[in-house]
């Protein structure tokens, strides 16, 4: 750190200088105008970026005939959420069919970027998409909408002996990964640029939380399917009635967990998001019934039916998770 005392000129105005390695790195020249912004814990940040323009990064990825398909499809999604808003892909020679798959695949996963130039050996993508446009608790609203859906469906795909219904529950986990990814770069930016953050009327430590409770709710999603998966290995005939009925009662106080855990996020309501974590314990007794219930049970019926008991019981558990993040969200915010 640079220490500069702060001198005083006309008499009134107090002025400190510039470090000159700094000035000549962005070619500052005299009488440029510079940006002076007050920070939430009494810093100032000097800018050249006056007008709050969004910064554009480039991220270049060079592929050939040996770049493996699936590590390439993953460059491109963390090179999406660290908030590049140009990506291109260039080769030596023709770029590879499976990469022009795995771009394709991509566009289709992803919300923003598209192919602007495209030649033999190269691909632009950029970024079309306003983060003004998608604020972040819209994004966590829709999040929620979905993830409710896929697990309250997943349960009925078991209990109605409807393959089909499990089958669109685990497509859906598609539309989940797309809002987080989103979430996910948002905050990436936001955290590149304050100018951003302040039009997006937003602040780092209010900023996130909502990754935080994005990321629960993407497991949430993540065992929604777990559970459509495991309804496809056995029938409601396997199960049985009484099974069938404790399964139904466990989902029914998770999915209820889960919405009041997230109504006190977006209420800020402290005394209820306490009163939902106090409350968990009691969905043991449920899981406890059907554990010991299934004991009886062949293996290959027995196994599913855990696991998706399993998987009801976390969505309970990360219930707690964000109504723990109400608690630590607003003790954060009450000093900023």
């Amino acid at each position: 750190m640079e220490i500069r005392r702060v001198q005083m000129t006309g008499g009134s105005s107090y002025v400190i200088t510039l470090p000159k390695n700094w000035v000549e790195s962005l070619h500052i020249k005299k009488n440029d105008p510079l940006g002076v912004l007050i920070q939430p814990d009494g810093t100032l940040m000097v800018t050249r970026n006056i007008n709050g323009d969004q910064i554009q990064r480039v991220k270049e990825i060079t592929v050939d005939q040996q770049t493996e398909p699936d590590f390439f499809l993953r460059l491109l999604i963390g090179t999406y959420i660290a908030g590049y808003s140009t990506i291109k892909i260039t080769t030596k020679d023709r770029i590879p069919g499976q990469i022009r798959v795995k771009l394709r695949e991509f566009s289709s996963m992803v919300i923003g970027p598209e192919c602007v130039e495209e030649t033999d050996q190269s691909i632009l993508l950029k970024d079309l998409l306003n983060p003004l446009e998608m604020p972040f608790e819209n994004s966590l609203k829709r999040m929620f909408v979905i993830v409710k859906g896929m697990h309250h469906d997943a349960i009925e795909a078991l209990l109605k002996d409807d393959p089909a219904l499990a089958e669109d529950v685990m497509d859906r986990d598609n539309d989940v990964d797309r809002l987080f990814w989103l979430i996910a770069r948002q905050t990436n930016m936001i955290m590149q640029n304050i100018h951003l953050s302040r039009k997006m009327n937003t602040t780092i430590v209010r900023m996130l939380p909502h990754f935080q409770v994005g990321r629960i709710m993407e497991r949430v999603g993540d065992h929604g399917v777990r559970i459509a998966h495991n309804t496809r290995k056995i029938s409601s005939s396997d199960v049985g009635p009484d099974i069938s009925t404790h399964i139904q009662k466990a989902s029914d106080a998770a999915i209820q967990a889960f919405e009041k855990s997230v109504e006190a996020f977006f209420t800020h309501d402290l005394k209820k998001a306490n009163r939902m974590i106090e409350s968990i314990h009691q969905l043991e007794e449920n899981y406890n019934l059907i554990n010991s219930e299934i004991l009886s049970l062949p293996a290959t019926v027995a196994v599913p039916i855990r696991n998706i008991t399993d998987s009801i019981r976390r969505t309970g558990e990360y219930s707690a998770d964000i109504a723990e993040n109400v608690i630590n969200y607003e003790m954060m915010i009450e000093d900023t």
